[in-house]
């Protein structure tokens, strides 16, 4: 029998609850376990006037903002409609159904103002950082790091060639806000002061971002985030947003480790990383604090032509001399200095050379120096921490490392693919590192949500 129509009538009152509403197993339940803004007000206390109109509740913004970025929601206008409708986010974000969603222009005016100017962002990654930590996630031995490109809210069309751009012909009084961060970065080793080569286009709308091809394919302008994680379960200990060019890239990663250093006492007993953080200084720089560098060396000294390269000959550390295939010595000084003061100190690069008289009668001399009169050999400042990363890669544990950096790799697959940073909204250094903060935030919730999950409660009947 056919049931007859249903008409749809209006009652004087409704008795509905959120909480029923929401099924045990979302995402978000597991989330809201982790996520404490307990300090938020006080921590914002003095960033607010202490007249006129009640403010939004600063909770509501940022348990808005978590849900755009747990769940890839990338504009405001729509991230205002989706909590409006959906039941799942008006509980997560405490919103009764008769409680209106704040208009999308209010994060604008908060992420600007309040937010960027108290750090609250970076206090809100780190407090989840923490909460990792407490959790037993994060053992600090074994981090990794690696950046990825990510592209900045400009084009080309608005954009000015390197030799036409001139920095110090810009009022700041009348510049846009991203421009104005862009000269206040122009001394930070991770922005303007990273190199001294110009990009060969400079943004209009954008010029902190980096113009680059590094993708093998069309050139666009970029910023890069640098992730520091711990490769037990993949948390990201430490962010932090630069230019896209490897100097940049590389100086973050000491920061980082820096920072975490000091805010959660991590010491880590390795680095893993690619070949592009194998440079002499920051090998250097890792074994100077007794962290063991799981990357492969940036070496340009192997040659071509068929001739013996560095690595042919042995270092003598003892004597200060390279000894060659044929037994013989390269020596730095030859001299004996009666005075030892007044000995050069060799710093820097040092150059070893055999003697002439020798290198001419040596059997091998076509196999060394076929065009030179005596074999040179130089040696950077930082050549003892290179060994100590070659002789790591040699050992069972480097084979390990080299297999637990792709966990940086997913990560940022992650970001891209799921959560839909594959170009930033926000433009500026500032607004790049809230970008990044936020979404590295997203990750760790979602991670901690997924190793902890809420537990499943029964419905009565």
């Amino acid at each position: 029998m056919m049931g007859p129509k249903q008409e749809a009538q209006a009652a004087l009152f409704y008795e509905f609850s959120l909480e029923d509403h929401v099924p045990q197993d979302h995402l978000l339940r597991s989330i809201d376990r982790f996520v404490d803004l307990s300090d938020i007000r006080q921590y914002l206390a003095e960033f607010y006037s202490h007249t006129g109109r009640p403010s939004i509740d600063p909770e509501l913004l940022i348990r808005m903002l978590l849900v755009g970025y747990c769940f890839g929601i990338r504009s405001e206008r729509r991230l205002c409609e989706e909590v409006h409708l959906n039941l799942a986010y008006r509980w997560f974000c405490r919103l009764d159904l008769s409680e209106s969603v704040p208009n999308h222009s209010t994060f604008s005016k908060n992420r600007h103002g309040r937010f960027r100017e108290s750090k609250l962002l970076r206090h809100l990654f780190e407090k989840t950082v923490a909460r990792c930590i407490a959790d037993g996630l994060v053992s600090g031995q074994r981090l990794a790091a690696d950046a990825s490109l990510i592209e900045a809210d400009a084009n080309k069309q608005n954009s000015t060639p390197k030799d036409d751009w001139d920095h110090s012909a810009i009022d700041p009084n009348d510049a846009p806000r991203a421009v104005k961060e862009y000269l206040d970065v122009l001394d930070n080793a991770a922005f303007g002061a990273a190199s001294e080569v110009e990009p060969k286009f400079t943004s209009h709308s954008d010029p902190a971002s980096q113009w680059t091809a590094a993708r093998k394919g069309p050139a666009f302008f970029s910023y890069s985030t640098n992730y520091l994680i711990d490769t037990d379960h993949s948390v990201i200990v430490d962010v932090e947003g630069t230019r896209s060019i490897r100097q940049a890239e590389v100086g973050s990663v000491c920061t980082m480790l820096d920072r975490i250093k000091d805010l959660h006492n991590i010491d880590p007993e390795r680095l893993i990383a690619d070949s592009a953080y194998g440079s002499g200084p920051m090998l250097g720089w890792l074994v100077d604090r007794d962290i063991n560098p799981h990357i492969p060396v940036l070496d340009k000294t192997g040659r071509t032509d068929g001739t013996w390269s560095r690595a042919d000959f042995e270092w003598d550390p003892e004597n200060n001399q390279y000894i060659c295939p044929e037994g013989e010595p390269l020596k730095q000084f030859r001299r004996n200095y009666s005075d030892p003061n007044r000995k050069p100190t060799g710093k820097g690069v040092a150059k070893y050379q055999a003697l002439k008289q020798t290198c001419q009668a040596c059997p091998s001399k076509m196999r060394c120096c076929p065009k030179a009169d005596a074999r040179k050999i130089t040696r950077e400042e930082h050549e003892d921490a290179r060994q100590v990363a070659r002789d790591i890669a040699k050992t069972k544990q480097y084979a390990i490392s080299m297999r637990l950096r792709k966990k940086v790799e997913m990560l940022f697959a992650h970001l891209k693919r799921i959560l839909g940073l594959g170009r930033l909204r926000l433009r500026g250094p500032c607004g790049a590192n809230d970008e990044f903060l936020l979404a590295a935030t997203a990750q760790n919730l979602r991670k901690l949500a997924k190793i902890f999950p809420a537990p499943q409660q029964t419905r009565k009947a």
